[in-house]
């Protein structure tokens, strides 16, 4: 019978040190799960951690998913240490403001790698420990510019975008081994990263509230709901989706 109830699952969070991660965390670990957050700073770590550990008994993991051979480990340590893995949550993710001209083309790497190279590892090195358990959920987080375009995050857009292609990629893949892959597009939520886009684009939080129906920037809490829904047996029949969590904004004409 499908279930919200993630007790018993294994859960590994990237970027979930914080915004949409530790949000997504967050649910994860209220509905049951034992949950692993990866992130690159100690600080945010162990803050994160601070919050986490009113639902069982959560661990850290600092790696850069950006490299290679980190991400695989990230993902081996998660396993070793839940004792198994059933979901991963691709947050992790960077972005860097300019107009597309201006790009050095090691910038544009960093942001791909970071951003999309690292899901696609992550997920690899995630399949085998899935097979293990007879089934999966892999979570990528997308954005509102894996739909629409903006003239200053040409790379970031590029990588959101094949984050969706990606997941729909895995999902007819490895839909024959129970292994459910799905999208989650968030719309203008407020986060530090959000927040320093405010600062670097005049009248953006202007416009944002213009066009969202919801009438405000959503929170992190916000993607908790959805981050259940897709780890849990209730969405056994679904996969290769991309979910908005946006408050009406790509719905609005």
């Amino acid at each position: 019978m499908a279930s919200f109830a993630l007790a018993g699952k294994c859960a590994l969070i990237t970027g979930g040190n914080g915004g949409i991660g530790l949000g997504m965390a967050l649910g994860l670990a209220r509905a049951g799960a034992a949950v692993a957050i990866a992130g690159r700073n100690a600080d945010k770590n162990a803050a994160a951690l601070s919050q986490l550990s009113a639902y069982g008994k959560p661990i850290s993991i600092l790696a850069d998913v950006s490299e290679e051979t980190s991400c695989r480990a990230m993902v081996g340590e998660a396993a070793e240490r839940l004792g198994g893995l059933d979901i991963l949550v691709n947050n992790a993710g960077i972005n860097i403001r300019k107009a597309p001209q201006d790009y050095a083309l090691d910038e544009w790497h960093k942001v791909l790698d970071a951003n999309l190279t690292s899901a696609f590892v992550a997920c690899q090195a995630a399949y085998p420990q899935f097979l293990g358990r007879k089934g999966g959920k892999i979570i990528n987080v997308g954005s509102m510019m894996s739909l629409f375009g903006a003239s200053f995050v040409a790379p970031y857009g590029a990588s959101k975008g094949g984050l969706v292609q990606l997941t729909r990629a895995l999902a007819t893949a490895w839909a024959k081994d129970n292994v459910q892959v799905n999208a989650v597009l968030p719309g203008w939520i407020d986060t530090d990263l959000t927040r320093r886009a405010r600062s670097d684009v005049a009248g953006l939080h202007e416009r944002v509230l213009a066009r969202t129906p919801a009438g405000r920037w959503g929170t992190a809490d916000d993607l908790a709901g959805v981050a259940v829904f897709l780890a849990s047996s209730a969405s056994d029949f679904v996969t290769g989706t991309a979910i908005p969590v946006d408050g009406g904004y790509s719905a609005q004409g």
